[in-house]
């Protein structure tokens, strides 16, 4: 293990900041060209994509390029920082379906501008104008992405092989965004549906996406990528089923989210399914007439967790966690990977599975 934290590495997290401040910085001379009104916009998405984050995307795409064999250039960097852009958008839309009030400990983007509306006393809802603010900023992420992507100047044969990728990555965090709210619609808490999501939702386009999208950036043979799909989609899970804990069990300090919003949200994970699948008749009905209920207090909260705690669910869940993680350092051994980008690939690993926010 390094002394320098992984996402550290070659610099990487400054220069993915970088990267979107100039990118951002651009962007807002466009869109005040348009109208000053456009200046509060310009202002959420630097607040937002700038605010915080642990940059965990592009440090996979960058180390999988790196592993392949690619050189680091500034053009690398740029075009492996649009996955950032991709993030915001997930989570900008993430937080308005959710109706989750914070995000880093700031508002929500759909607060934000719920707030800006009703401070200007501006005519009509405030809730609507930020539920309708949200989602096309959201969408704006999105399509900046590409625009970042495609603008970072790498080679086109590059880019043209990454796209694949890129497009592949967007429409399973969309449909398995879907999913995850037609699970909480329907109610289904078998540990396959929530295993399910989990990959869609987060697993792929968290870890293997971008290591997919690294390696086709540097013309990786087709045995790499197997290896890197291999690796990101049981570390990918991994890291989804840590998100899951620490929505439930996790210190509001550390997540920057109010304690147990994910039970408050009705979210069927993998830990609420486990618990669904250990507990007894009584005891699924307690966590059922809990689970998704808006108004659950602080109470609430600690009497669903003990139920999921008792349940075994959360040691199952951790003991999942532990599985996952070896099974993708094994197949990261296995693969004929550069020595540096192993190292920070496994070290990697460790911060997305262990992390407490």
């Amino acid at each position: 293990m390094t002394s320098t934290s992984p996402l550290e590495r070659a610099g990487l997290r400054s220069r993915v900041d970088k990267a979107l401040a100039t990118f951002l910085a651009t962007q807002r001379t466009t869109l005040l060209a348009i109208d000053p009104a456009l200046d509060e916009v310009a202002d959420a998405m630097e607040a937002f994509v700038l605010g915080g984050g642990k940059r965990l995307r592009p440090a996979f795409a960058y180390w999988g390029f790196r592993g392949a064999g690619g050189l680091d250039s500034d053009q690398v960097v740029a075009a492996v920082s649009a996955l950032e852009l991709v993030q915001a958008s997930a989570l900008i839309h993430d937080d308005l379906m959710d109706r989750s009030d914070t995000r880093r400990g700031e508002p929500a983007v759909h607060r934000r501008f719920a707030i800006r509306h009703t401070d200007s006393g501006w005519r009509g809802g405030a809730t609507a104008f930020g539920d309708s603010a949200a989602v096309l900023l959201g969408d704006l992420a999105l399509v900046w992405s590409d625009e970042l992507l495609h603008s970072s100047g790498l080679d086109l044969a590059d880019l043209s092989r990454a796209r694949v990728v890129f497009d592949a990555m967007r429409t399973e965090v969309t449909v398995g965004q879907y999913l995850d709210v037609l699970t909480q619609a329907t109610g289904d808490t078998s540990v396959e549906r929530a295993a399910k999501v989990a990959r869609y939702k987060s697993a792929s386009y968290t870890v293997e996406r971008p290591l997919l999208l690294g390696a086709a950036l540097a013309g990786a043979p087709p045995g790499l990528a197997a290896a890197y799909s291999a690796f990101g989609l049981a570390l990918g899970e991994a890291f989804q089923l840590r998100d899951d804990v620490l929505g439930v069990f996790g210190d509001p300090a550390q997540t920057g989210k109010p304690a147990g919003d994910d039970l408050r949200e009705g979210k069927r994970t993998y830990l609420v399914a486990a618990a669904f699948a250990a507990l007894d008749e009584g005891g699924r009905a307690a966590l059922e007439a809990g689970l998704g209920d808006p108004a659950l207090d602080a109470p609430g909260v600690d009497r669903l967790r003990t139920l999921i705690r008792d349940s075994g669910a959360l040691a199952r869940t951790e003991e999942r966690i532990a599985t996952l993680t070896d099974q993708a350092l094994a197949a990261l051994a296995a693969a004929e990977v550069e020595a540096e980008a192993r190292t920070v690939l496994r070290d990697l690993a460790d911060a997305a599975t262990r992390r407490t926010g």
